[in-house]
């Protein structure tokens, strides 16, 4: 899954304000009791890999992806694993999206 949003604020601090919120992006998705254990977190550059771990109702999904920013706009790629077989795609693309947005104001 692809999710892009533009900003008018600098990489600098947009990258900050993603570093911050990570961990709160992912907590209770669409409605869904989620435990998100974060298992790797690194910068490379204006990139944000991430590997974290999904565990619903006995469940466990490993989540893999990147946040990368640029002078214009944010871009998540997000592999859900088994999640997305569990979550529609669609909700969690707009809860992410809407996360995503509020951190940009």
């Amino acid at each position: 899954m692809r999710i892009t949003i533009a900003h008018h604020r600098s990489k600098q601090e947009v990258r900050e304000s993603v570093d911050r919120a990570f961990n709160g992006l992912f907590q209770g998705l669409a409605g869904f009791p989620l435990q998100i254990l974060v298992q790797q977190r690194a910068w490379q550059g204006d990139t944000l890999n991430f590997a974290l771990t999904a565990k619903l109702a006995g469940l466990s999904s490993p989540i893999r992806g990147a946040i990368e920013v640029t002078d214009q706009d944010v871009t998540m790629d997000v592999d859900w694993g088994l999640l997305h077989r569990l979550i529609p795609e669609k909700a969690i693309s707009e809860l992410l999206g809407k996360r995503i947005k509020g951190l940009l104001k």
